[in-house]
């Protein structure tokens, strides 16, 4: 008997649109795009360590963490190592209120912007799309004494 095992890889949920662009980055960072820049696919393929370096943004990684949480897909312990100060309980009480939630829909980051309020320190802003809807979130990060980014703030827009 001869089996034949075929795996159909369904395709990848996007969790952004694809016409999100934004230069604003930590770094002077070039923008996110979907896959990789038309001149770089021409050349040689990335190696493994090549490809290992790059990091994703800070901004990026938290807009996506806070989002989870207050939208309900993550408990709120998820963010206890990734914030400081008071900012673990406002994010405890937002996420009790749940004001990013959706029936149906999942919420998505449609536009990330910063401004650097010092060294070390970035205040962010995030459009977060769920249909028809935009709301908005804002979020302080600052970089502590062991270089990793930690949340200090946080905020939603109005109800």
């Amino acid at each position: 008997m001869n089996k034949v095992m075929s795996r159909t890889v369904p395709p990848r949920p996007r969790h952004r649109p694809p016409t999100r662009r934004d230069t604003r980055r930590p770094g002077g960072a070039p923008p996110r795009t979907a896959g990789r820049p038309a001149a770089t696919r021409a050349q040689s393929p990335r190696t493994a360590p090549e490809a290992a370096v790059r990091q994703p943004r800070p901004t990026d990684l938290f807009a996506d963490r806070l989002l989870a949480v207050l939208s309900g897909q993550r408990p709120v312990h998820w963010m206890l190592r990734h914030t400081a100060g008071r900012a673990y309980d406002d994010l405890a009480r937002l996420a009790e209120r749940g004001p990013l939630r959706a029936r149906g829909m999942r919420p998505v980051v449609q536009d990330i912007g910063y401004y650097v309020a010092g060294e070390g320190a970035l205040e962010v802003f995030a459009r977060v799309a769920t249909g028809d809807r935009l709301r908005a979130m804002a979020f302080r990060l600052e970089r502590g004494e062991d270089l990793r980014w930690r949340c200090t703030a946080v905020e939603t827009g109005p109800a």
